[in-house]
C-alpha cells in the first residue's frame, strides 16, 4: 500500500513538475515576444483557477501560479480572443481612446499589425522547440560524446520484410526515402510507424549502390506491459568495433545534436498522426494527462532504481525526467500547430486571411470556427484519456469490468 502511494504521489510530483516547465516556456515565448512589440500585459499565469500565488511587478503584470495546473496563459491587454472584425474594433478604440487619450490603443494587442500578432502567437510553439532543443543539447554535452552504430546490417531473418526486399549481411544503409541515415536508430525510427507501407532504402554493397524496396510488416510487443503495435523488417545490428563511431561534442555540436534529436521526435510525430488519419493506425499510442503522469512517475521511478548513490540517483532522475520534457515539449508546440481553432494554429490561420484579405474575418465566422476547435479539442484529449484509462484498467482496479 505504502509502495502504491509513493510511486502516486511520485508520478504527481513529477507530472507538475515537467508540465509546468514545458507550459512556462510556452508562455514565455508569447509574453517575451509581445514586449519586443511593446504590447501591454496584463497578466502571466501558470495554472488556472483561483491563484495560490500572485505578485505584481512595476510593469503592471500580475504573475500568478492557479491551483489547477494543467496549462497557462498570457493575457494581453486588449487581446479579444482571435481576430475580432472591423466592427469590434472600432468600438474597442473608441472606449480605449475615450478613457486613456489618443494613441493609446497602439500598446494593445489587436491594434498591431497583423504581422506582429502573429510572430507573437507563434512565439509559443517555437519557445517549445528551443526548449527541445536546449535540452536534448545539455543532455548530449553531459554525456560529451556522441555514439554512433553505423547500420550495417548483421543478420537478415528468413522469410521477414528485408530478406523477401533482398537485403543480405553486410549492407550498409545508407539512405530511406531519400532521408540520410547516419545511425541503426534512424533506421529503427523510420520502420516504427511505418507497417505496411513500402519504404525505399538506398543499400551500399560490395561497392555498389543498390536500391532496395521493403515493407515492414506488424508485430505485437509488451512495452511496460501494454502490447504496442511496430512496424518490423526482420534485420539485426550487430556493433563492431569497426561499426561504432564516437564523436565528441562542443557546444556548438551539441546544439546539432539538440536540433536533429528535435527534428527527429518531430517527424515520428507527423508519421504517426499522418497513419492514424489515414487508418493505419488505431490512435491507441495517444496519451492524455493521465498518461503523462503515469510516465513521468515511471520514469523517475525507473531512474531513482538503478542510483548507485544519493546524488547517482538526483542526476538519474533529473535527466530522465529532462528527456521526458523534452520530448513532451516538441508534442506540445506542434500541437498548439494545429490549424484548429482555439490552438495557436487556428489564430495563424485567422491572421493569414486577415493579411489576405486586409480585413479581419466575421465574427460569427470566427465564433463558430471556435465552438467547432473546442469540440475537436475536447474529443482528442478525452479519446487519449480513454486509451490512458485502457491501459492502466482502472475498472479492474475498481472492482469493476466492461464486457
Amino acid at each position: 500500500m505504502l509502495d502504491a502511494l509513493t510511486s502516486t504521489l511520485l508520478a504527481i510530483a513529477s507530472f507538475i513538475v515537467v508540465l509546468s516547465i514545458v507550459i512556462t516556456f510556452h508562455e514565455l515565448g508569447h509574453y517575451w515576444a509581445g514586449r519586443l512589440f511593446g504590447v501591454k500585459t496584463e497578466r502571466f499565469s501558470l495554472g488556472f483557477g483561483r491563484a495560490l500565488i500572485s505578485h505584481r511587478d512595476k510593469r503592471g503584470v500580475e504573475w500568478r501560479i492557479g491551483w489547477l495546473p494543467l496549462g497557462g496563459y498570457v493575457k494581453f491587454a486588449g487581446d479579444l480572443d482571435g481576430a475580432p472584425d472591423a466592427k469590434t474594433l472600432d468600438a474597442a478604440r473608441q472606449q480605449i481612446v475615450a478613457a486613456e487619450g489618443a494613441g493609446a490603443e497602439r500598446a494593445y494587442f489587436d491594434f498591431k499589425p497583423v504581422w506582429q500578432r502573429a510572430l507573437i502567437v507563434f512565439a509559443g510553439p517555437f519557445a517549445n522547440f528551443v526548449l527541445a532543443v536546449l535540452i536534448f543539447a545539455s543532455l548530449a554535452m553531459a554525456a560529451g560524446e556522441v555514439v554512433r552504430i553505423k547500420p550495417v546490417v548483421g543478420e537478415v531473418s528468413a522469410g521477414g520484410a528485408a530478406a523477401e526486399a533482398g537485403f543480405r549481411p553486410g549492407d550498409l544503409i545508407t539512405r530511406a526515402n531519400g532521408r540520410a541515415i547516419d545511425d541503426w536508430s534512424d533506421v529503427a525510427q523510420m520502420v516504427q510507424f511505418r507497417a505496411g507501407e513500402p519504404i525505399r532504402f538506398d543499400v551500399e554493397r560490395a561497392g555498389q549502390t543498390l536500391e532496395l524496396t521493403a515493407t515492414p510488416r506488424a508485430r505485437t510487443l509488451e512495452i511496460d506491459g501494454q502490447p504496442v503495435t511496430q512496424g518490423v523488417l526482420g534485420i539485426a545490428f550487430n556493433p563492431t568495433p569497426e561499426t561504432i563511431e564516437r564523436r565528441a561534442l562542443n557546444p556548438v555540436t551539441a546544439l546539432g545534436e539538440g536540433v536533429r534529436m528535435t527534428a527527429t521526435v518531430l517527424d515520428t510525430t507527423l508519421t504517426y498522426l499522418r497513419r492514424v488519419v489515414t487508418g493505419r493506425e488505431s490512435g491507441d499510442q495517444l496519451s492524455g494527462p493521465l498518461g503523462i503522469a503515469r510516465a513521468s512517475g515511471t520514469v523517475a521511478s525507473g531512474a531513482a532504481t538503478g542510483a548507485e548513490n544519493l546524488g547517482d540517483g538526483v542526476w538519474r532522475v533529473t535527466a530522465s525526467l529532462l528527456l521526458l520534457t523534452g520530448l513532451l515539449s516538441v508534442g506540445v508546440g506542434f500541437l498548439n500547430l494545429l490549424p484548429v481553432p482555439i490552438l495557436d494554429g487556428g489564430r495563424l490561420v485567422f491572421y493569414a486571411y486577415e493579411a489576405v484579405a486586409r480585413r479581419p474575418l466575421d465574427a460569427r465566422i470566427q465564433e463558430l470556427g471556435y465552438r467547432v476547435g473546442l469540440v475537436l479539442l475536447v474529443g482528442l484529449i478525452l479519446f487519449a484519456t480513454w486509451n490512458d484509462v485502457q491501459k492502466f484498467s482502472l475498472f479492474r482496479s475498481l472492482g469493476g469490468s466492461i464486457s
